[in-house]
């Protein structure tokens, strides 16, 4: 197994960073296998979705409905509503795996890695690429 990690700023606010191309150059010439993609974070997850056309922001926004940055968490610290953070890879897991065929990751048309960070407390992230030959 082949692996790299790479840092992420997320500019420390909610957002939804589209990796995709990071990870194409990862798997460049490695021939047929397997992307794992790992966000080594409590409060981060990978989510394979379409960026570009608002769907970015309807994610975090439907975070926002789904788990509110209010008081009714019991984990409390960082900024308010921090609690929430840490409930979000039950809902959007902190790794994906997808196949790999002739070097070049096989997905669909309107598809993106994007690492989804809801925590503004923490400007800087790493992510890790794993790719196993097949």
């Amino acid at each position: 197994m082949e692996s790299t990690v790479i840092t992420v700023r997320t500019g420390g606010r909610p957002s939804v960073v589209d990796l995709t191309g990071q990870a194409a150059d990862f798997v460049a010439g490695r021939g047929d296998g397997l992307l794992h993609v790992f966000a080594p974070h409590a409060t981060a997850g990978i989510a394979i979705i379409e960026t570009g056309a608002g769907s970015d922001d309807d994610l975090l926004t439907a975070l926002d409905d789904l788990l509110p940055t209010d008081d009714r968490w019991r984990h409390r610290h960082g900024s308010p509503g921090h609690g929430r953070d840490h409930v979000l890879p039950a809902f959007i897991a902190p790794y994906a795996t997808l196949p790999v065929l002739g070097s070049r990751i096989a997905l669909g048309t309107w598809q993106s890695i994007c690492l989804v960070d809801p925590n503004g407390d923490n400007p800087t992230r790493q992510v890790r690429f794993s790719f196993l030959a097949g």
